[in-house]
């Protein structure tokens, strides 16, 4: 008798792990090596904005877990990448590529809606950038190039034009779904390894990039098929920036999709991925930067501009798509105005 209810109890409990593990909605371990059905549900596809001819790819990111940022052992480590944390992110879309003039100019001189207010008890806020106050290329061309000194407002409005353009919800990347797509499955410094010397093989750098930025999908991808995520040009977050941020969450639970929601401050938000200008050691997975007011030094506004910066050539983004949108992200818009604290 006493067997059987042995078996029993050990039966049970054997079902009840399958159950668990049968209805995680979230999709690779820290193998990076198991899928859900909620996985399979992505597939990479090509979005065409509305009324242009311009396109570009979205890339299917599993959903997992993983240790972001950085061990103090690591070369290259600042303090502001730690303590590591473990992290778990839901699968979304990630464009392939950085977001180019291409595609980014038909939202700042293409065919986009006049001026239209906020919610009634908020100011009125233009939807798209006003004149650039000199080239806004920097004289590095456009096309495929990726567009740069693009502010955080300027990128999240762009993103908020695309969804409503296409119907579907595109956004700036939360700093812990980029540091996941660009680790891609892997625990090294950068997604290629330990060693920088491979950098010039995946990454444009202050090493190989003759001191501009370059077309985009030029290098070697990361792993799940992600072009620049090292280098090129910095890449906006949507997480306002602390460096002190990781040392106040509770390493006792997993973070479930965390994210440091902005306010109406201009700075400092998240850019992460290092750049042409940088060392390849500022461009590893774990590498984290602030924006600094001095990205807008030689703009002569009063106040200056919120949707172009003057010195940040450097600095570009590329958008993602949620497969389910989390609940503090729904309906996300940037709060910065043109009377924004310019700090």
């Amino acid at each position: 008798m006493k067997k059987s209810i042995l078996y029993l109890l050990v039966f049970l409990a054997v079902f009840l792990v399958i159950a668990i593990v049968a209805t995680d909605n979230f999709g690779l371990q820290a193998s990076g090596n198991t899928q859900t059905a909620s996985d399979k549900e992505l597939k990479g596809y090509t979005e065409t904005i509305p009324d242009t001819p311009v396109t570009f790819e979205m890339v299917p990111i599993p959903g997992g877990t993983f240790t972001m940022g950085s061990s103090a052992k690591e070369a290259g480590h600042k303090a502001d990448e730690g303590p590591q944390h473990e992290v778990k992110i839901a699968p979304f879309w990630m464009g392939k590529h950085e977001v180019t003039w291409d595609e980014y100019d038909r939202f700042a001189f293409g065919s986009v809606p006049d001026p239209q207010p906020a919610p009634s008890t908020g100011p009125v806020v233009a939807t798209r950038p006003t004149p650039p106050y000199a080239d806004e290329s920097h004289g590095y061309g456009k096309g495929k190039q990726p567009a740069i000194a693009i502010t955080w407002h300027a990128a999240v409005m762009y993103c908020r034009w695309l969804s409503e353009k296409t119907g579907k919800t595109y956004r700036l990347p939360t700093e812990a779904e980029w540091e996941f797509a660009a680790r891609a499955g892997t625990r090294s410094a950068w997604s290629f390894g330990d060693a920088p010397a491979a950098a010039g093989d995946y990454a444009w750098s202050t090493n190989n990039s003759d001191a501009k930025p370059h077309p985009v999908g030029k290098k070697k991808p990361n792993p799940w098929g992600l072009f620049d995520m090292h280098g090129n040009v910095a890449e906006w977050c949507i997480d306002q920036y602390d460096a002190n941020h990781y040392q106040t969450l509770d390493f006792k639970r997993l973070a479930l999709g965390p994210v440091l929601l902005p306010n109406e401050k201009r700075y400092s938000n998240v850019v992460r991925g290092g750049s042409w200008d940088d060392e390849p050691d500022r461009l590893r997975s774990g590498a984290r930067r602030g924006s600094e007011s001095d990205w807008s030094l030689r703009d002569p506004q009063d106040p200056q501009s919120i949707w172009w910066h003057t010195e940040a050539t450097m600095v570009g983004f590329r958008i993602v798509r949620p497969l389910n949108e989390q609940e503090n992200l729904k309906g996300f818009r940037s709060k910065v105005t043109r009377q924004s604290p310019n700090q």
